[in-house]
């Protein structure tokens, strides 16, 4: 089997001041929080946001693992819906000192290009920051960060990039090439 050398970046915003706006698209794109864990839900969000961009580390999870990371306090998945479909999501994963990652963010394949995304990113930032008021307890958000690759979508570093973030971290390494599930997974 071949290799190949994947890069992976690590970007952070240290404000909510740093966020940039992105437009919003239309009055047929609306995005609301998924308030009821559902590891369904959220596994047909990963898979069908991840399945042609080599998204692989939670398809062997168990539905009791997917309960697990969901039902952790301050988890939040946040979808993007045009007309009542779902388009995209962003899921905000708490870490301790206030620290929020950006565990996953993107967009069903037939859904890019149509500036979604950025609308997406910008309300996904601006939950990130402000998950203290919706979880009492948990301290006022300091840093919001995430990573990308090599492997994800052709603009989702221009995106990051244009939201704000500033890179912080590259890491390079060789790695297995390995064909994508696709969003049908064993079908």
């Amino acid at each position: 089997m071949s290799t190949i050398t994947l890069t992976t970046w690590s970007l952070e915003m240290a404000s909510p001041q740093d966020l940039v706006r992105a437009a919003v698209p239309g009055p047929e794109i609306t995005v609301r929080r998924a308030e009821v864990p559902s590891p369904e839900f959220s596994r047909f969000l990963y898979a069908s946001v991840g399945g042609d961009i080599h998204w692989t580390d939670r398809l062997s999870l168990t539905r009791a693992q997917w309960v697990e990371q969901l039902g952790r306090p301050g988890v939040e998945t946040w979808v993007a819906y045009e007309r009542g479909t779902p388009a995209g999501y962003v899921e905000l994963d708490p870490q301790a000192d206030g620290v929020v990652e950006i565990m996953y963010f993107g967009l069903l394949p037939d859904f890019r290009g149509r500036r979604i995304g950025g609308h997406l990113l910008t309300l996904g930032v601006e939950a990130a920051w402000s998950l203290a008021e919706r979880w009492p307890g948990r301290e006022a958000t300091t840093r919001v960060w995430l990573h990308t690759c090599s492997q994800d979508g052709p603009t989702a570093m221009d995106n990051y990039l244009r939201r704000g973030f500033k890179l912080f971290k590259t890491e390079t390494e060789q790695k297995e090439s390995t064909p994508t599930p696709g969003p049908w997974p064993g079908a």
